[in-house]
């Protein structure tokens, strides 16, 4: 015979109900789910990864090119992290490299026209994605959650 556990709720961790916690697990849920979709779109119909994507995005934000580390820092990862991928993008001749004018320790990163071009047909369809997902959303709902994250990210630090 198995026996059930049972759950008292003083067991719970303090603060476990909290609407603070279920809207930081809300949060996180969504955007795992989409960020899912968004990978397998990538990898089904590109052959790529979402994180090349964010850094050609990044790169294609500044044109004249960014550091490896404010690259690394506009997407919240580590310098190893942006390394590995500018170096397949360098492999498939969609980003190039040169020596930082200011800093010869340093390089600069920007894309080529290939990469731009490859760009522009995965933002495309990243936006096709975007608006497919949220399709069903009213758009007063979507102007209500825009206003409310950026009043967090503003209350969280971030200024960007």
């Amino acid at each position: 015979m198995s026996e059930v556990a049972v759950v008292d709720a003083r067991d719970e961790p303090a603060g476990a109900g909290t609407p603070e916690l279920r809207l930081w697990v809300r949060l996180l849920r969504c955007a795992k789910i989409g960020e899912k979709q968004l990978r397998r779109n990538f990898e089904d119909q590109f052959d790529t990864t979402l994180p090349r994507f964010d850094v050609m995005a990044a790169l294609h934000r500044e044109p004249d090119g960014l550091s490896m580390g404010r690259l690394s820092r506009a997407l919240l990862v580590s310098n190893g992290n942006v390394t590995a991928i500018v170096r397949q993008l360098q492999a498939q001749g969609l980003v190039v490299s040169r020596p930082d004018p200011q800093d010869g320790r340093s390089a600069i990163v920007s894309l080529t026209p290939e990469g731009e071009t490859q760009f522009k047909a995965l933002a495309e369809a990243h936006h096709r994605w975007i608006a497919k997902v949220f399709r069903d959303v009213p758009a007063a709902q979507i102007d209500q959650l825009v206003q409310g994250l950026g009043e967090l990210r503003k209350i969280l630090g971030d200024d960007s």
